[in-house]
């Protein structure tokens, strides 16, 4: 997507360790119309699905996901990472590594809001080594949902993650793909 590879290109910093900061109009500071037409493009890929649920992870996903979930019509659900007294102990539960934080989280949804019925579009900010998308989906096999694919703010695709999951068989569309990215400069894939 130009418009969001434009936006990185203009407004992300490339930090030391593969770190790529681009909090300011994307998960920490949101630009809202950027988020509205990254929610149509995924409708636009995914249109033909019948998706009726939207998952992330907190807590970066979430915004993609809301804006995502009022251009399908359908709710979204996060994965939350820590249990708090609200939440019955009746839960879907993995453990996700992060590579952004450096460490692994509990991640649970209730069982109440994911089921067998439910046709699942997993949306996330950043693809990297992949774990987020395998624990997502891990959490959609044990309730038996149907995962129709996942939409990717930004493939780091020199990372491998993204590749793993098409070769298991995971849909996976990413908005900007980056192919290699340096200290002080990003290549976008199709470049």
């Amino acid at each position: 997507m130009k418009l969001l590879e434009d936006t990185i290109r203009r407004e992300g910093t490339i930090r030391p360790g593969g770190i790529l900061k681009i909090d300011n109009f994307l998960n920490h500071q949101i630009d809202t119309k950027l988020l509205y037409e990254m929610a149509l493009e995924f409708k636009r890929l995914y249109t033909d699905e019948e998706i009726n649920k939207i998952l992330t992870i907190e807590a970066s996903g979430i915004a993609i996901a809301a804006v995502a979930g009022v251009v399908f019509g359908c709710p979204i659900l996060f994965a939350k990472k820590s249990k708090s007294r609200n939440i019955s102990d009746d839960v879907w539960s993995t453990e996700i590594a992060s590579f952004t934080h450096g460490n692994t989280n509990t991640v649970m949804v209730s069982k109440e809001y994911l089921g067998s019925n439910d046709r699942i579009l997993i949306i996330d900010d950043f693809l990297a080594t992949g774990a987020a998308l395998v624990g997502l989906k891990d959490l959609c096999d044990q309730a038996g949902a149907t995962v129709v694919g996942a939409g990717i703010a930004v493939e780091k695709a020199f990372q491998g993650g993204g590749n793993m999951l098409r070769s298991q068989g995971m849909r996976v569309e990413s908005l900007a793909k980056i192919s290699s990215m340096t200290d002080d400069a990003i290549s976008f894939e199709e470049e």
